[in-house]
């Protein structure tokens, strides 16, 4: 791969994990903002059968998703100092542990999900994801593997 292609793909990477770190912001402080209009009326759904937050679990949830915000930005940075230095080095780990980092999240978080029928959290958040931070993996994965 040439390196101006390298280049993009390793830019790439970085640039979704700094969009997904403001999406993290976005879900610790603004999660009953329009951004998540439609994750919270599925959420609704799935878990109160269409009902509106009572005051208590609305405080649940803004509890849950502060942390999961805090947990998001908080790997999203680690994904971005190792995107601008091992992994565009070249370093064989840094593609490694991108992989085992976004994988082990990915089936942890999309299977405890499905297996609680929050299916949108699969499609709305974890594949969207998945793709943005999966894609420049796949394209730089000659660059990586002898």
């Amino acid at each position: 791969m040439g390196k101006t292609k390298f280049d993009f793909w390793q830019k790439w990477l970085t640039y979704a994990n700094v969009m997904t770190i403001g999406i993290g912001v976005l879900v610790a402080f603004a999660g009953n903002s329009f951004f998540f209009d439609i994750h919270n009326h599925y959420t609704k759904e799935v878990f109160l059968d269409g009902s509106g937050f009572e005051d208590n679990i609305l405080k649940f949830k803004n509890w849950l998703f502060g942390i999961i915000g805090g947990t998001i930005v908080g790997f999203h940075i680690l994904m971005v100092m190792i995107s601008e230095n091992s992994f565009k080095k070249k370093e064989k780990w840094a593609y490694k542990a991108m992989w085992m980092g976004i994988l082990s999240w990915f089936i942890i978080d999309s299977g405890i999900s499905i297996y609680y029928g929050a299916i949108h959290n699969v499609v709305i958040i974890n594949m969207v994801a998945l793709a943005f931070i999966g894609l420049p993996l796949i394209m730089t994965r000659k660059e990586f593997i002898e």
